[in-house]
């Protein structure tokens, strides 16, 4: 009998919940059909813009970068950053100008940002190589390693060394790693701090002993261990 009563007071709660539900709709069903409208509209907008907008742009910018990396990897690294005249390509910072926003646009930074370190343009190495948001470890790694070059040059051997190690911790790979272990320990060296030097050199050995730094690691543990 209380199951009944039980059962029947819930349905008599949720005819009179659907009840207020309707009669709220009905007072505003006119406001809520444009709320709804407007969900649709901003939806198709997205995936229009996306695939009207975004994704031509993303592969024009993908078309206008291919001769300056072309020149990158010819190591011309002047007309790889700015472009070149004579066949009216672009550089990478046109491509950072144009088409700043898209997955080209920030590569072009990272690339930019070598270039301009191989140039000796420290400070402007530096600027672009920060604005680059790496998706995948090997060029965060990469990015912040070449930020370390760019600091060393600069002179300012503590902030490199803190990004040599951070560039180690990124990229935990056989190729970025044991490089940047190894200028952390030069720089160490530099420094005067043999024994933290060693300690660089040694993780190499131990992690990375298929890496080529691996290899000729051994006269450097030695110079800095009989150097102290």
């Amino acid at each position: 009998m209380k199951e009944t009563q039980t059962e029947n007071k819930q349905l008599v709660e949720a005819a009179d919940f659907f009840a207020k539900a309707e009669a709220f709709f009905n007072a505003n069903k006119k406001t809520i059909y444009i709320v709804l409208a407007a969900i649709v509209v901003v939806v198709l907008g997205f995936f229009g813009i996306k695939k009207w907008y975004v994704e031509p742009r993303e592969q024009q910018a993908a078309e206008d970068m291919f001769a300056a990396e072309n020149y990158f990897g010819n190591s011309e690294y002047e007309k790889a950053l700015n472009g070149d005249e004579t066949i009216n390509s672009l550089g990478f910072l046109d491509i950072i100008d144009e088409y700043g926003s898209t997955k080209a646009g920030n590569l072009a930074r990272y690339y930019a940002g070598i270039c301009e370190l191989q140039l000796g343009k420290y400070d402007e190495a530096i600027d672009h190589l920060k604005k680059y948001n790496g998706k995948d470890s090997f060029t965060q790694g990469m990015a912040l390693m070449a930020q370390g070059d760019a600091e060393m040059e600069l002179g300012d051997k503590d902030k490199a060394l803190s990004l040599y190690q951070k560039a180690a911790k990124s990229s935990d790979n056989d190729i970025v790693a044991p490089q940047a272990l190894f200028k952390a320990g030069m720089v160490y060296i530099v420094l005067k701090d043999n024994a933290k030097a060693v300690q660089m050199f040694e993780q190499i050995k131990e992690k990375y002993p298929n890496s080529t730094e691996s290899r000729e690691v051994d006269e450097y543990i030695a110079y800095a261990e009989t150097s102290k």
